[in-house]
């Protein structure tokens, strides 16, 4: 494989998937998350996502910064795109020195969130999901469901099935043959299929919630993940009203989590009962028995960097 292609200009690396993939398996991206929260990074003192309207969509930024790097993730949301072929979100992440701030590498920004995201549910699924977890079901076709499976799969080296549902019947089939050739059953599953599922994993779009949780096992873990907006769903209010649940910070959830804004304006959900990643990583709470466990995830940009450092310190044989 090539060597990432340096920018002439400024001799500054640039990353992209192919590199991401060779320097960071999923395994270590889940293990740096971690590393940075056990380390004592504070997501509450995280600054909040910038998101500024532009004709045709959002740009969005997200910066970061710890003791030893600094960066930050411009990306863009243009709904109109797939209609022309092209990713409703892209985006370049800069990466710099923590201290002369002097730039360091660009990260393509698509793979990066590609790689994190996941990643992030990674960490999560390592602390929530039953030992032994074995069927997977995932909500989505696109690269964040495959990021799941293999984020599901790092941290529960049983998991033997993946159920699929997908609008698209031949992206789902695509998506079960991908996951066959991997090693694992697979078929195209319908939402009541997760009465069956020992971990969910929601990957949309959607806007309201993809499953009734009444039919959800109380020992099923659910990572949802598809949105960052406080009027968007995925998962309904019965969830949230009897799962443990999770999210990457009290602000974040206040702020940015549909699931959890929506059913705590419903009554079902008192914000009080809310636990964070960090003290999930920490081993300062655990999921309670009896009850399915919920993390939702709107994407932070201390993730971003967490996972950006990892890859550039194995660009430069530093890890």
């Amino acid at each position: 494989m090539n060597d990432p292609t340096p920018i002439p200009s400024a001799g500054t690396p640039y990353l992209d998937a192919a590199a991401m993939a060779r320097l960071l398996p999923m395994s270590a991206a889940i293990d740096a998350l971690e590393a940075v929260l056990v380390s004592g990074l504070d997501p509450e003192a995280e600054p909040a996502r910038g998101v500024v309207d532009v004709p045709g969509g959002q740009l969005l930024m997200m910066p970061s910064a710890t003791a030893s790097y600094t960066g930050v993730k411009l990306a863009t949301v243009t709904p109109a795109n797939p209609g022309r072929g092209l990713p409703r979100i892209q985006g370049l992440y800069v990466l710099l020195d923590g201290v002369t701030h002097s730039p360091l590498a660009l990260l393509d920004g698509i793979a990066l969130t590609s790689l994190r995201t996941p990643a992030v549910s990674g960490l999560a699924v390592r602390h929530l999901a039953v030992s032994g977890a074995r069927r997977l079901l995932v909500f989505g076709t696109g690269p964040q469901a495959w990021g799941h499976v293999e984020a599901v799969r790092a941290v529960r080296p049983s998991l033997e099935h993946v159920d699929v549902v997908g609008r698209n019947a031949e992206r789902v089939a695509a998506f079960t043959d991908r996951c066959r050739a991997a090693g694992l059953s697979a078929a195209a599953a319908a939402p009541d299929d997760v009465a069956h599922a020992d971990v969910v994993c929601c990957c949309t779009t959607a806007r309201t919630p993809l499953f009734d949780s009444a039919l959800l096992p109380e020992h099923a873990t659910v990572a949802a993940v598809g949105s960052h907006e406080p009027d968007a769903r995925e998962v309904d209010a019965a969830l949230v009203g009897r799962a443990t649940v999770v999210a990457e910070s009290h602000g974040v959830a206040a702020r940015e989590c549909g699931d959890l804004v929506l059913a705590a304006a419903e009554g079902t959900f008192d914000m009080s009962r809310l636990r964070t990643l960090a003290a999930l990583a920490r081993g300062e709470a655990k999921p309670t028995e009896g009850r399915p466990r919920l993390f939702k995830s709107a994407g932070m940009a201390w993730e971003d960097l967490g996972v950006a450092a990892a890859v550039y310190e194995g660009w430069a044989g530093l890890g």
